[in-house]
């Protein structure tokens, strides 16, 4: 039976490249959508993507943000795809502004998707992963989560809040044959980052050693990776794709 990888946020930008790369290595790829829209368009493009691959690729809609919802996407994809081996909690959104204009309608809607989606993604996969003695969870965090950003409270606490997380789940989820990792990307090249002005983003890779963005599919490596055998001794790690910005 193939091993299957659910992928939140996966109808586009590093969610996509993240569930084609795992089709690539073989998984059975269940790939969330926020609504059926999402699902029918992009979605169902990703998932024709996965299947050209060789794998299986079916869309699912459900918003990470429900705990429900969450519950019954699990018990759905459980049902149908026979397992669940690796998660990917990619899903996320921005509502930028500083802080001190931040709404409290921006602060909760970032952290109810960002990071509260987070957990109750790992709250149901973690009991089918306990029960299996297996499986491997990897957190899409941000460097903006490791040293701030102006204009990010909402953005930067929610992917703080993710390495905090990730890094209980390694000590809780361990012992069941379990590994827990974050990966903390930096500038990648998005729809988000496209329609930034040329200055703004040339100002951004000044910052940059490597002096570009990622490309998601640089994401969906480190992804890759880390569901792979040769880090199946890797855990409670967050790794900074960020081509050098931070040191």
């Amino acid at each position: 039976m193939s091993k299957t990888a659910i992928v939140t946020g996966a109808s586009r930008g590093i969610g996509a490249a993240i569930a084609r790369r795992l089709a690539k290595e073989g998984y059975q790829v269940a790939i969330n959508c926020v609504n059926q829209e999402l699902a029918d368009t992009e979605g169902a493009e990703v998932a024709a993507q996965c299947r050209a691959l060789g794998a299986e690729a079916r869309c699912y809609v459900w918003n990470v943000a429900d705990f429900e919802a969450c519950g019954e996407a699990v018990k759905q994809i459980k049902a149908e795809m026979g397992s669940i081996d690796v998660l990917v909690n990619n899903a996320g959104i921005t509502r930028d502004g500083l802080l001190a204009r931040m709404s409290e309608e921006a602060y909760d809607a970032v952290l109810s998707v960002n990071l509260k989606g987070v957990f109750n993604m790992c709250r149901h996969v973690s009991g089918v992963m306990m029960r299996q003695k297996s499986g491997r969870v990897v957190n899409i965090s941000s460097v903006t989560g490791l040293y701030g950003n102006p204009g990010q409270a909402n953005y930067a606490a929610a992917k703080a809040g993710i390495i905090g997380l990730t890094l209980t789940m390694a000590k809780e989820l361990g012992p069941r044959g379990i590994t827990s990792n974050a990966i903390a990307p930096g500038f990648v090249n998005t729809a988000m980052t496209e329609v930034l002005p040329e200055n703004v983003k040339e100002e951004m890779l000044k910052a940059v050693p490597l002096g570009r963005m990622a490309q998601p599919e640089e994401i969906a490596g480190a992804v890759a990776f880390l569901v792979s055998q040769d880090a199946s001794y890797i855990n409670g790690q967050t790794i900074a794709v960020d081509g050098g910005m931070m040191i």
